[in-house]
């Protein structure tokens, strides 16, 4: 616990919104939290989606918030486009935003921490004062994935390249899952690399009641972004090779798969038999409510997974691969069924489906777990710790 009230620049991809995009459910967290322990905290948000844009300034627009939301950068010209294949992401941030960044002083501030791989590229000139938070690396979630085509070929190697560049350019860095320190040590001189597991504030996750919960039809559900590659490929393998065997030995269970894009990144799936696919769902909570179980397979994804955290929370037993939980000490049928083979992940998942029981003890072991390692108490209290080691050798 840091002794002093510290003054925190603290520079988003996204609102501090609970219910917003995935990362900003840990954004809500810190901020909540950093504001709770009177530390004096600047924000400075970059932003792509409108509504959570208006959302944001409404919910902060009191005197005790200093906060300011800029959309991302427009760019259409082909100057726009070859600037984002050399600098991927760039130009995510607009004159105004860079303006503003350097009206508040930088240099000013206690700690500079910076959420996110592609922020990064704000805060260079004080890379000595800065923390920033590594969510995944693109460098290991598309290692195998075959670009389609010469120019998805090049913005892969751009990304992987840019990725490692601006990392190397960081010397104070926290991951949220300890598979991404070997990476980052390697990159450039380090003086920290710390794994802090991504916060989730549970009093947000209603757990939902043993009566209320569908077990008689389950539902088997997959709940993500289908525009990032861990999800869709989750999808993917579940309608292809899990799904037809579970339906098979489960013949009264549905399928169903909510999601970012999911209707046109699952299109050659849509008629399956017993296969409900939604995409851009206003509300998620009555997914989760509706599910009986929620089987999330990824072939690779690095970093902690939201939508697990949350299914756990919720009381939705996981069943998912060492990719889907990394992050968290969860065991095998205590916390989630893990396994990494697809006969294994049929084998647990209706196993699951047909015991009630067996979902009770699950979800309840699984929320005391995620509350317990990822409580917004103790992830706050070790980026505290961070804070005072940076400006210990700062």
């Amino acid at each position: 616990m840091t002794p002093y009230p510290l003054r925190v620049l603290l520079i988003l991809l996204e609102p501090p919104l609970p219910f917003g995009n995935a990362a900003s459910r840990w954004f809500h967290v810190l901020y909540q939290e950093l504001l709770k322990r009177e530390h004096k905290v600047t924000v400075l948000v970059a932003s792509g989606l409108e509504k959570d844009i208006q959302k944001a300034k409404e919910q902060f627009s009191g005197n005790e918030y200093d906060m300011q939301i800029f959309p991302f950068a427009k760019s259409s010209s082909y100057k726009d486009k070859l600037n984002h294949l050399l600098y991927p992401h760039r130009n995510k941030f607009s004159a105004d935003f860079m303006a503003a960044l350097k009206k508040v002083r930088p240099d000013s501030f206690d700690i500079i921490h910076i959420e996110q791989t592609w922020a990064g590229w704000t805060a260079l000139p004080w890379s000595h004062k800065a923390l920033i938070n590594v969510h995944h690396l693109q460098t290991i979630d598309l290692q195998y994935v075959k670009a389609r085509g010469w120019k998805q070929n090049l913005l892969y190697k751009r990304w992987f390249h840019t990725e490692k560049k601006l990392l190397s350019r960081y010397p104070y860095v926290r991951t949220c899952s300890p598979r991404l320190e070997p990476y980052i040590q390697s990159w450039g001189k380090k003086k920290i690399v710390k794994t802090v597991p991504v916060g989730m504030d549970s009093s947000l996750y209603p757990f939902i009641p043993s009566e209320q919960r569908q077990t008689e039809k389950p539902i088997l559900t997959l709940i993500g972004n289908m525009g990032w590659y861990p999800s869709v490929s989750a999808a993917i393998r579940l309608l292809e090779h899990l799904w037809p065997q579970i339906k098979e030995q489960v013949p009264e269970a549905r399928c169903r798969i909510v999601g970012w894009s999911a209707k046109s990144a699952l299109k050659n799936y849509l008629d399956l038999p017993g296969v409900e696919i939604y995409e851009n769902v206003p509300d998620i909570q009555p997914y989760f409510n509706q599910a009986s179980a929620m089987l999330y397979a990824p072939s690779r994804g690095s970093g902690m997974k939201i939508k697990i955290l949350e299914s756990m929370l919720f009381g939705v037993p996981v069943i998912t691969t060492s990719e889907g939980a990394e992050g968290l000490p969860a065991e095998d049928m205590v916390h989630c069924g893990l396994c990494e083979d697809n006969e294994g992940l049929i084998q647990r998942t209706v196993e699951i489906l047909r015991s009630p029981e067996l979902q009770e003890k699950i979800r309840l072991k699984a929320r005391q777990l995620v509350e317990e390692h990822c409580g917004p108490q103790s992830t706050v209290d070790q980026i505290e710790n961070l804070y005072c080691a940076i400006i210990k050798q700062s």
